[in-house]
C-alpha cells in the first residue's frame, strides 16, 4: 500500500466542482463574477490609495523605507502579507474570509504603491497625465492579453516554468541592485512588463483548470496581482521618461 499524505482539505477537493466542467453558459457567469471583482479590487486600490496618502506619517515612513536595505525589508513584508493573503482566500469556502484576504492583499498593494504614486503625482511636472497614461495603457494590455486566451482559447499554462524562473532572476537583480547602489534600469522595467504579461495569460489559461465555480473571488485576486504588477512597472517607464 502506497504511503499517501492525507490532504488536509477533503471535503473542499471532493465537492469542488472546476469551472472546465461547466457548461458555456455557466463558464461565462463565472468569468462575469471574476471580472467584475478584479475592477472592485481596483476601485478599493485607488479608494485605498488616496486615504494612504492623506497621511502625512503614512507617506514619510514609506518614503524612508525606499533607501538601501530598508527597501528589501519592505518588499519582504509585503510577499509575507501577499502570500499569507492568496493562502487564505484559495484554503476556504467562507466567502467572507476570502474577502477579507482580497481586501488585505489590496491593501499591501496600495501601501507599498504610496511612494511611487506620492512621487509622480507630486514631484512631476506632469505626474497626473502620467500617472491617466500608465492606469490607461495598463488597463488596455490587461484586456488585449485576457482577450488572446477567451478568443484563441490557447492553453498558456507551459508558461508557468518560465515566468516562475523570471521572477526568481528578477528578485535576485532588485536584492542585487539594492545592496550594491545600482539602477536597474529602463531595460528592467520593460522586462518586468514583459513577465507581468506572461503572467496575465497565465492567470487568465489557468482559470479553467485550477478554481472551482465559487472561486472567483481567488480567481480575480490572481488576476489583480499580475494587473498591479504591470501598473508598477509602465509607471515607472513613464516616469523615467518625464
Amino acid at each position: 500500500m502506497e504511503n499517501q499524505t492525507p490532504n488536509p482539505f477533503p471535503e473542499q477537493e471532493q465537492t469542488k466542482v472546476l469551472v472546465g466542467t461547466l457548461s458555456e453558459v455557466e463558464r461565462v457567469a463565472f468569468y462575469k463574477k471574476t471580472y467584475s471583482h478584479v475592477a472592485g479590487g481596483v476601485l478599493v486600490f485607488i479608494l485605498f490609495e488616496w486615504l494612504l496618502l492623506q497621511s502625512d506619517t503614512i507617506v514619510d515612513f514609506m518614503l524612508s523605507m525606499t533607501e538601501g536595505y530598508k527597501w528589501l525589508l519592505m518588499l519582504g513584508g509585503f510577499m509575507l502579507a501577499t502570500n499569507y493573503a492568496e493562502s487564505m482566500a484559495m484554503r476556504t469556502e467562507d466567502k467572507n474570509k476570502q474577502y477579507l484576504a482580497y481586501g488585505i492583499y489590496i491593501f499591501f498593494e496600495a501601501l507599498i504603491f504610496v511612494p511611487l504614486i506620492y512621487i509622480a503625482a507630486f514631484y512631476m511636472e506632469s505626474g497626473p497625465e502620467i500617472l491617466n497614461q500608465a492606469a490607461i495603457l495598463t488597463l488596455a494590455l490587461f484586456t488585449g492579453l485576457s482577450a488572446v486566451v477567451f478568443v484563441t482559447k490557447k492553453d498558456f499554462s507551459f508558461l508557468r516554468t518560465g515566468l516562475t524562473i523570471g521572477f526568481f532572476v528578477a528578485m535576485g537583480l532588485i536584492i542585487a541592485g539594492t545592496i550594491f547602489g545600482f539602477n536597474l534600469g529602463l531595460w528592467f522595467s520593460v522586462a518586468m512588463c514583459l513577465l507581468a504579461g506572461g503572467s496575465i495569460l497565465y492567470q487568465t489559461s489557468i482559470i479553467i483548470k485550477k478554481y472551482g465555480v465559487e472561486d472567483y473571488i481567488p480567481a480575480a485576486l490572481g488576476l489583480f496581482a499580475s494587473l498591479m504588477l504591470l501598473f508598477w512597472y509602465i509607471l515607472r517607464i513613464f516616469m523615467s521618461r518625464d
